[in-house]
């Protein structure tokens, strides 16, 4: 089972490049973020021509959560993260696909910082822990997948100070992506390339993708259930390289049967 995250920064867009993809990786499940589009925006007719099933959250000109799944339709269970009512981002969904429990998650920037905004990602955060936790307690299998617009050390950053100030690289960021695998949640890539400099977001300014100037933003946790069936993990970098891409790059991993 190959499942992938990739935010694709304007599904519309966007759309050819993502058709291109799926029919040359051939992911099994696909989480995807920023769709910036409403439901009705929403490509349905291109992603079932292509031949995956799928369910979405939209939002108009920003956000936007999609879970698609190759042959199969996703059984959505939930269409936002459970803790504040009054927040009407959408930046999470949830669905079963063969047997496995699969979020795509878009977490808040969080910038400028300190501010209003960097509260909300950090309150955003600790809501997706309680949440994980809940996950884990129900002994399922379960993918927590998507931009957490977090950079878990300094390895997943190019060498910068230009970043400093940014709410990506905030010690209270990164405390709260480790609390996720305090959990004991698995991050997939890192463990199958461990000592790897991994970048799976370029921007387009000041040449950073030339100069592949990077940062590891998206990343795919999985459950005690599942972690030994993890076998195989990877950025599709060159999809950031094709003209009109996306400034993110698809992450998979491969789960044996």
């Amino acid at each position: 089972m190959k499942i992938a995250t990739f935010n694709i920064n304007g599904i519309n867009r966007r759309l050819e490049n993502l058709l291109a993809w799926l029919a040359t990786a051939e992911p099994d499940v696909v989480c995807l973020q920023e769709l910036k589009a409403t439901d009705a925006q929403f490509p349905r007719e291109a992603i079932e021509a292509a031949g995956y099933g799928a369910v979405w959250r939209g939002q108009a000109a920003w956000n936007g959560v999609a879970i698609l799944a190759r042959d199969s339709e996703p059984i959505l269970t939930r269409a936002e993260l459970p803790g504040d009512a009054s927040d009407t981002q959408s930046r999470y969904i949830e669905a079963a696909v063969n047997g496995v429990l699969i979020t795509s998650l878009y977490a808040p920037n969080g910038n400028p910082q300190p501010g209003p905004k960097f509260d909300y990602k950090l309150a955003w955060h600790e809501r997706l822990r309680l949440h994980a936790a809940e996950l884990l307690e129900t002994g399922l299998p379960v993918v927590l997948a998507g931009d957490y617009n977090v950079v878990p050390e300094p390895r997943d950053i190019y060498p910068t100070r230009s970043y400093d100030d940014n709410a990506l690289v905030q010690p209270e960021s990164r405390a709260a992506f480790r609390h996720l695998l305090d959990q004991g949640w698995l991050d997939a890539l890192r463990t199958i390339h461990p000592e790897e400099q991994l970048f799976t977001f370029w921007d387009y300014r000041r040449n950073r993708w030339q100069r592949n100037a990077g940062l590891r933003l998206d990343h795919v946790l999985l459950s005690r259930k599942l972690t030994r069936r993890l076998s195989a993990a990877g950025i599709d970098r060159d999809v950031r390289g094709v003209e009109g891409a996306s400034d993110h790059a698809p992450v998979w991993i491969s789960l044996r049967d």
